[in-house]
């Protein structure tokens, strides 16, 4: 089980990629995203919950074989910041590389409470603290890109007037439209 977690912390080797094993390991997430979202906001959202408990054991058991932390290697908190990132949108071309460029930036450059979160927040929970709240900021962006402009390829329509709208809108989140 230990050796399990290690390889899954490393995305089965993807993070061993010498030049930016960060943005190798966000690119081979796309496949995981577009296949959970196919299977709806249920198996998505319970494979992100899954994700983070797992991954949060698999850091920690690989920052204790090696000294240090948030190595290079683990890619896992990528993958569960991308997911994050990519929650209730549509699978285009263009949410998925606006998606991609987002996050990349933002668990980069770490702006806002990300990089404090990275600097003070030790273990397994710190290596993926920071790539969650560099998710959580994207997709609040990505929501935003969603309901305001057509960038995505696609834009949820929202009424403002009436119950109708609000309806709807509460209907398409559950997955129910």
């Amino acid at each position: 089980m230990r050796e399990f977690l290690k390889q899954l912390a490393t995305l089965f080797g993807v993070g061993r990629i010498k030049k930016a094993p960060g943005t190798w390991g966000t690119l081979a997430t796309i496949p995981l995203v577009i296949g959970l979202n196919h299977l709806g906001p249920f198996y998505y959202m319970s494979a992100v919950a899954l994700l983070l408990v797992v991954g949060t054991l698999a850091c920690h058991i690989y920052e204790q074989d090696h000294e240090g932390h948030d190595h290079k290697e683990i890619v896992i908190d990528e993958v569960l910041g991308f997911l994050i990132t990519m929650v209730w949108l549509p699978m285009t071309w263009q949410a998925i590389l606006i998606g991609f460029v987002l996050f990349r930036v933002l668990d980069i450059g770490k702006p806002l409470f990300i990089g404090y979160l990275d600097k003070k927040v030790q273990g397994g929970l710190g290596v993926m603290l920071d790539d969650v709240a560099a998710g959580l900021v994207a997709s609040l962006i990505m929501q935003v890109l969603y309901t305001q402009t057509n960038w995505l390829g696609s834009q949820i329509t929202v009424i403002h007037s009436g119950s109708v709208g609000v309806k709807s809108l509460s209907l398409f989140f559950a997955g129910l439209v």
